[in-house]
């Protein structure tokens, strides 16, 4: 696992041993910044589901203004914050250890760029999806991206939330929603 561009180039990130957590791929990872490269700069970022962080280090690499990292487990969070740490942007980061809801539901930020990347069965997504939408807590012409597996169908948002486009790789793909400017 390493970061692929930006200020952090090159630089290999700490893993979690064991198969409690399922790191992105290198080359998902890449697709999706492939896709939202000129939507990074500046932006306040919330990796929820953040494992080792490894796609919150990456918008931070690449121009993101600050990342709230989220992740309910200990090992994981520490991990999260080693990375961190490792390619230099601790003053553009916070770490917290809690639940999504419980993160989501005292949320006092608005984010231009959101990851989800849950555990696959747990339901977690959904949720997570329904809670953002109903606490509004995306910028105007912000973005949500999903990883699900490939067969998984992810439901529309209300306005003004919409679903876009779906990236499929092989088992697993990757979905984008954005939070449309009001009229």
């Amino acid at each position: 696992m390493r970061v692929i561009a930006g200020t952090a180039r090159s630089r290999r990130l700490e893993a979690l041993p064991g198969l409690d957590t399922r790191p992105t791929t290198d080359r998902v990872k890449e697709s999706i910044f492939n896709v939202i490269q000129f939507d990074i700069e500046g932006r306040r970022v919330l990796d929820l589901f953040a494992g080792t962080g490894q796609l919150g280090v990456e918008a931070l690499s690449r121009g993101a203004a600050f990342c709230d990292f989220v992740d309910s487990a200990p090992a994981a969070l520490e991990v999260a914050r080693k990375n961190v740490k490792a390619c230099g942007f601790e003053g553009r980061a916070a770490c917290h250890g809690r639940d999504f809801s419980a993160f989501l539901s005292r949320a006092g930020e608005k984010y231009g760029l959101v990851f989800l990347d849950p555990p696959y069965a747990s339901g977690s997504l959904e949720r997570a999806l329904d809670m953002i939408a109903a606490i509004d807590i995306v910028v105007e012409n912000g973005i949500i991206v999903c990883e699900s597996p490939a067969d998984h169908t992810l439901p529309d948002l209300p306005a003004p939330y919409e679903k876009g486009r779906e990236y499929r790789y092989g088992t697993i793909k990757f979905t984008l929603y954005r939070r449309r400017a009001r009229p």
